[in-house]
């Protein structure tokens, strides 16, 4: 398949780093040659140096025999106008649009990008995908990282082991008859810094960081288990009151539990508009670093601060003047993936990159067949994919223990007839079931071709 990704910044260069990889003929664009160059020279793709909006730079580009044009840029106009180009003047009838401003998502709006209007089949909005993990995040505040799959029956957790937890030391396999009811499994391992796909034997250590996979029922036992205290949450502050944190508050104050919320925003026109829009949550203009405005909020009588501002250290620090007030949880929106290895050193339990969400939106639009599901792993280490098995998937009939995966892939969970079944290698693949499979980054071509699915747009 032919893609053009239009952008050539943080989530531009993922997506076309993981599509180059599946051997797809990439071509990145953008207006800066020194990013068109790093992607080239790091990158098994074409680059093409320009604005992707206008039609001779996409027709540069190749859209002329295109199969799907990704418009990423900073700019929502520019990637608007690069879907209606590559519509009306190349005939690209598959495009994705990354929209940040909340005029443009409004529901009211929906028929803004009919094919009779302004044809973008996909668009994908980083503050609405950052507000949902955050969300994931609070629901489950003792896991570092969460996503959903099987029709909502299934969780990836992803577990910071401590010195106390009780099952350090302990074989993979003495593990799951320890817990034989628990329908949970150890899909990955991340390791001083590496992360890879455990075998039954391996051992967990503290310090390590485990990802796991678990029925939704019994996700409370499985933090239990390695060493976490379930608490539920009900104070929570938040600061940054734009889009992203304007979002969560109100999810918050629409959901099934009470909650009692504090918003802190330093621009004062952020702060007003977020006062005016929410009705239970009292909203405190100021900086979220400053220790008086932390007080104000009841900081040390929080049970988490969700820290998601656009600034990477105001966040950081944030939390942790949060943690040394007495508040027990910090989860940090970080853009710079760099400044993940801070996250332990500094005590915050979990953050956010936005990078990581939208590349795995935008995966899961670009797939097609019967891929469900996709989602990224840290900063594009792995992926956790779900597809449903057809009668011309290849795993189809067989066991999981006869199913030559690669080393770097684990079945985690199975959806069949409604039920979530735990896998063993005795475990038999059958037509019309869901898969959920973790693999390594460099394994996903393999386990797709295994799956029948390709790379498309659907």
């Amino acid at each position: 398949m032919k893609v053009i990704v239009c952008g050539a910044g943080q989530v531009g260069w993922q997506i076309a780093r993981q599509l180059s990889r599946e051997e797809h003929d990439v071509t990145v664009v953008d207006r800066d040659p020194e990013l068109v160059r790093r992607a080239t020279d790091t990158l098994d793709v074409q680059g093409v140096t320009g604005f992707a909006s206008y039609p001779d730079v996409l027709d540069r580009a190749g859209a002329r025999d295109a199969d799907m044009v990704i418009a990423a840029t900073h700019s929502d106009e520019v990637n608007m106008v690069t879907c209606q180009v590559a519509y009306s003047v190349f005939n690209v009838t598959r495009t994705v649009a990354r929209l940040r401003a909340d005029s443009y998502l409004a529901p009211d709006y929906a028929d803004l990008y009919r094919k009779e209007h302004l044809p973008i089949e996909v668009v994908i909005s980083p503050e609405r995908e950052v507000a949902e993990a955050a969300l994931r995040r609070l629901s489950a505040p003792a896991a570092f990282d969460i996503a959903t799959f099987l029709d909502g029956r299934a969780q990836l957790l992803g577990i910071q082991l401590d010195d106390d937890c009780p099952v350090l030391n302990t074989p993979l396999r003495q593990l799951t008859d320890l817990f034989s009811t628990l329908r949970a499994i150890v899909v990955g391992v991340r390791r001083e810094g590496v992360l890879f796909a455990p075998d039954p034997e391996d051992q967990l250590f503290a310090g390590d960081q485990v990802y796991v996979f678990t029925h939704v029922d019994d996700v409370n036992r499985t933090l239990e288990i390695f060493g976490k205290e379930v608490k539920p949450q009900e104070r929570i502050v938040i600061v940054g009151g734009g889009n992203v944190g304007l979002r969560v508050a109100r999810a918050l104050e629409t959901g099934p539990r009470r909650m009692r919320l504090r918003v802190i925003e330093r621009d004062r026109v952020r702060a007003e508009k977020a006062a005016d829009e929410l009705e239970r949550t009292i909203v405190l203009h100021g900086d979220g670093m400053d220790a008086e405005i932390l007080d104000e909020a009841g900081i040390s009588r929080a049970d988490a601060i969700l820290a998601v501002t656009d600034d990477d250290k105001t966040n950081l620090l944030a939390a942790v003047r949060a943690r040394a007030a007495g508040c027990p949880m910090s989860i940090c929106l970080i853009n710079d993936p760099s400044l993940a290895t801070l996250m332990e050193p500094l005590q915050i339990d979990a953050y956010i990159n936005p990078r990581a969400t939208t590349v795995s939106s935008i995966l899961r639009h670009v797939r097609y067949g019967r891929l469900r599901s996709v989602y990224a792993i840290g900063d594009g280490e792995a992926e956790l994919i779900e597809a449903e098995v057809r009668s011309t998937t290849g795993i189809a009939g067989h066991a999981i223990r006869d199913i030559d995966f690669p080393e770097g892939a684990l079945v985690g969970g199975i959806l069949r007839d409604g039920e979530v079944i735990r896998p063993t290698g005795e475990t038999r693949i059958e037509v019309g079931d869901v898969v959920a499979i973790f693999a390594m980054t460099k394994d996903v071509p393999e386990v797709i071709q295994l799956i029948h699915v390709g790379v498309t747009y659907g």
